[in-house]
């Protein structure tokens, strides 16, 4: 059988010559970086530890830049908002046995939000593999057991040559839709040997392409032709695949309203007359929902916050696509299309015809005003007011990334986004401790832009050693702590359920104080003049913090 191999990169003599004689002094972590580099990779975070230090040391020989947290979990974090704001792949440099696992709370949220993230982890070294007790430092007698059912795929490696090619496949696998966060593991004599291999050069990893299968794409576009009340939930995947611009195009050809889920926020225009928002956690807005004789579900599975805790019972007919096969009708039955978002809707806005309906805006309106009504019957004044403060002082194409506190639950639902993907929180896995770290993978990502992180106070003690960092790398960052003295969102269920709590209050440090003690300014604000304090250090080059006492409620749930 022969070959044609004139579409390959061709060597100049000079090439060649320097592929015949490799620099002394290279090792398998130099490998690793030439990989990275040859794959496109600019950045990569992580936390150096004795296995992994070949891998560390070859960062120095390369261009890369490193971003160094002080937790494996927040460089995991900021690896994942680096994912997420690019659509690259984010690598993250990991350690063996503790590192390792302290990060798998990170990588746990960025497969459930499908964050692009290549998580690359030294090993013991290879005699002591196998799952013997040999007693090496950090051992665990089988590391990928601990990540298999949280990330992608896993990639080992057992030999220098294996590298680049295992690299390439995880890297394919991190960017094929739906994104999300793979693991390559290799020991630590492996990344130490010397090696005679040629430098990596170009490579190519570009992920499969997820298309709609035609016939179903006909069937749907049939049903959303012919609907009477057509609805559309958008959720995370169509901000994942970049097409808020089709998604908008469809919703105006069909008349049909748009609610966005919290993973989708700006995903479609706030104030658009079809836009219902993100009122999910309301009954006026299932109902409506439930009322939809077609409904159209994008890049979303339709989970617990999604569906009103699982209240939500569609009457309809549900179409649904899904780059995760799994997600497809794991919730309701359904047209079940198993595509990427951006692909399959540029096929249905082609294959559907135009739909007119004066009404729809006009009972769009109508749900939105009695979503309006429960709220202010709840006299939640303060909440509104923060809310909306935070949205006045922030830049429309600045990134915020919130972390699990009550005023990002309030945003879920009732902040304006703006523009796609801007706001992030740690919803997907519910996880603490996520806003900060992300906002420092954000402003890594693009330091041309302020970023904004929200926390609780709770939260904020997950990641305070990372104003260490935000002030190391002179990151444009503020984050506001929303201090109320303890997991107020955990006060707030345990008085529901049991009348009293337990656990949930805490001692907590002067933040003000303890920013000011790694160098960062930082200011204690209140509901009056948070908009001003938090415009000024949005605006003020490095990082910020900004410190709200306020004791915040929630708005009464409608689900139970």
């Amino acid at each position: 059988m022969s070959h044609d191999h004139d579409d390959r990169p061709q060597l100049t003599a000079a090439q060649a010559a320097a592929v015949l004689n490799p620099p002394a002094g290279r090792n398998g972590g130099d490998l690793v970086v030439e990989s990275l580099q040859g794959l496109g990779a600019t950045t990569v975070f992580g936390l150096p530890g004795q296995h992994a230090l070949g891998m560390f040391d070859a960062l120095r020989r390369s261009s890369l830049r490193y971003v160094g947290l002080r937790v494996e979990n927040n460089a995991g974090f900021a690896a994942d908002a680096y994912g997420r704001i690019t659509g690259e792949v984010a690598p993250l440099l990991l350690s063996t046995g503790p590192g390792a696992l302290t990060s798998l709370a990170a990588l746990q949220e960025a497969a459930a939000a499908s964050a692009p993230v290549l998580a690359i982890s030294s090993q013991i070294p290879t005699a002591g593999l196998g799952g013997g007790r040999h007693g090496y430092l950090h051992e665990l007698r089988d590391q990928q057991a601990s990540v298999r059912g949280i990330v992608k795929s896993v990639h080992t490696v057992r030999a220098a040559s294996q590298i680049p090619s295992a690299i390439a496949a995880a890297w394919e696998s991190a960017l094929t839709a739906p994104h999300g966060p793979v693991w390559v593991e290799i020991p630590q004599d492996v990344l130490l040997a010397e090696t005679t291999l040629p430098v990596v050069s170009a490579m190519d990893a570009t992920p499969r392409e997820l298309y709609p299968r035609p016939e179903l794409t006909i069937a749907a576009a049939h049903l959303l032709s012919n609907a009477e009340r057509p609805v559309i939930i958008a959720g995370g995947g169509v901000v994942r695949s970049d097409a808020s611009g089709k998604l908008r195009a469809l919703a105006e050809k069909i008349d049909a309203p748009v609610v966005t889920t919290f993973g989708g926020k700006g995903a479609f225009p706030w104030e658009h007359p079809l836009s219902l928002r993100s009122w999910l956690e309301d009954r006026h807005t299932t109902d409506f929902l439930e009322d939809a004789d077609v409904l159209l579900v994008v890049g979303s599975g339709l989970g617990e916050l999604s569906s009103n805790y699982h209240t939500f019972r569609p009457r309809g007919q549900v179409i649904q696509i899904e780059a995760d096969a799994g997600k497809l009708e794991s919730n309701h039955p359904a047209l079940g299309i198993h595509s990427d978002a951006r692909e399959a809707l540029a096929d249905l806005l082609e294959a559907v015809e135009r739909r007119e309906d004066a009404g729809a805006a006009d009972r769009v309106r109508t749900v939105l005003e009695k979503v309006r009504v429960r709220i202010e019957a709840q006299e939640l004044t303060l909440e509104q007011q923060v809310l909306a403060a935070v949205r006045e002082a922030l830049p429309d194409a600045a990134p915020s990334f919130w972390d699990m506190t009550i005023l990002a639950y309030w945003a879920w639902s009732a902040f304006d986004a703006r523009r796609p993907n801007t706001m992030h929180s740690a919803q997907g896995a519910g996880g603490l401790g996520y806003g900060f770290p992300a906002a420092i993978g954000a402003a890594a990502a693009d330091p041309t832009k302020p970023v904004l992180a929200v926390s609780g106070d709770g939260g904020a003690m997950y990641s305070i050693a990372e104003l260490a960092t935000a002030r190391q790398y002179d990151l444009p960052l503020t984050w506001l702590i929303v201090d109320d003295g303890g997991y107020g969102i955990l006060r707030e269920y345990m008085t529901g359920a049991f009348g009293e709590t337990t656990g949930t209050e805490l001692a907590r440090p002067d933040f003000v104080a303890l920013a000011e003690s790694f160098g960062v300014p930082a200011v204690r604000t209140s509901p009056e003049s948070l908009a001003a304090d938090l415009s000024k250090a949005l605006a003020t080059p490095g990082p910020s913090v900004v410190v709200l006492p306020a004791l915040l409620r929630m708005f009464e749930p409608t689900h139970l």
